[in-house]
C-alpha cells in the first residue's frame, strides 16, 4: 500500500470520529466480556498504558477499584477524550497512533517518550479495538515496535481486534471503495470499508480484519511473541480476537 492510500484510510477515520464521536461513545457504555477477562488479571499496582483509549472505559473502571499506580490513556480523537477525562486518577493525552514511533526524528511523528511517566516503562500496554484502524504493516510495525519499547521486561501487551467477517449481518455492511474514491487494488488483503449507522446518519469507517496467523508475523517482526489468545465477543462469541504479548 502506498503512503496516499493509507493516510486516505486515516483520514476517513478521523473524519468519522469527528463528526461521530460523542454518538458513537453512547455505544461503548459497557466493557467487552473479553475485555472484563483482561481487567480482572491486572494487579493494583501493574502501570496501565491504554492506546486507544477512546471514552476511556476500561481506565475508568480500573479506577473505580482503587487502582493505584499509573494510568495513561492515549487516543487522536478529542470528543472521546473530553468524556473520558472526567476520571480521577487518571492522566489522558491526545495522540495519533498512526504518528507513533520509537523515535521522532520529524515534527510529525509522536516518539514513545512522549507516552511515558516519568521516563519509566510499563507494566501493561492495552490496545483494544484499535490497531485494525491502522493501514499498512509499516505503521502497525511502528505501533509495535514503540509498544515494545515502552513495556517492562516482564510486561504484557493486550489487544483486541475486531472480527467482523464472522458476522453474516456486519458483512452486509462492507461498502465498495468507489465511496471514498479508493480501488481493490488499492488497499490491502483484509482491508474493508464499513458503513455505521447511529441517530439517523450513516458513516464510513475503514478497518482491517487480522488473522491469528497475520498477528503472529507482526509479533515477530516486532520481536515479540504471541503468549495466548481467545475469541470473545458478539452473539456468536467470535467478533473479538485477544491475545497476550510479551516482549520476546
Amino acid at each position: 500500500m502506498n503512503s496516499a492510500t493509507a493516510e486516505r484510510l486515516l483520514e476517513i477515520n478521523r473524519e468519522f470520529y469527528e463528526r461521530f464521536g460523542a454518538s458513537f461513545s453512547a455505544t461503548r457504555q459497557r466493557l467487552q466480556p473479553g475485555v472484563k477477562k483482561i481487567l480482572d488479571s491486572i494487579r493494583a499496582d501493574d502501570s496501565v498504558l491504554d492506546l486507544g483509549c477512546g471514552n476511556g472505559l476500561f481506565l475508568r473502571e480500573l479506577s473505580r477499584r482503587g487502582h493505584n499506580a499509573p494510568l495513561l490513556g492515549a487516543d487522536f480523537s478529542l470528543s472521546l477524550l473530553r468524556e473520558a477525562e472526567s476520571a480521577p486518577g487518571v492522566e489522558w493525552r491526545e495522540a495519533d497512533l498512526s504518528r507513533l514511533s520509537v523515535s521522532s526524528d520529524t515534527s510529525t511523528r509522536l516518539s514513545a517518550s512522549q507516552l511515558s511517566v516519568n521516563s519509566r516503562q510499563w507494566s501493561v500496554v492495552t490496545c483494544f479495538a484499535a490497531l485494525h484502524h491502522i493501514p499498512a504493516v509499516e505503521l502497525r510495525l511502528n505501533i509495535l515496535n514503540t509498544v515494545r519499547v515502552l513495556l517492562k521486561p516482564d510486561g504484557k501487551f493486550y489487544l483486541s481486534n475486531w472480527q467482523f467477517l464472522n458476522s453474516e449481518k456486519l458483512r452486509e455492511r462492507i461498502q465498495p471503495w468507489g465511496r471514498v474514491g479508493l480501488r481493490d487494488e488499492d488497499v490491502d488483503e483484509g482491508d474493508y470499508l464499513l458503513d455505521w449507522r447511529g441517530g439517523g446518519e450513516e458513516g464510513l469507517r475503514y478497518a482491517h480484519q487480522f488473522s491469528a496467523e497475520e498477528l503472529l508475523g507482526l509479533a515477530n517482526q516486532a520481536q515479540m511473541k504471541v503468549e495466548a489468545g481467545f475469541l470473545s465477543e458478539g452473539e456468536n462469541g467470535r467478533l473479538g480476537l485477544y491475545q497476550i504479548w510479551g516482549r520476546g
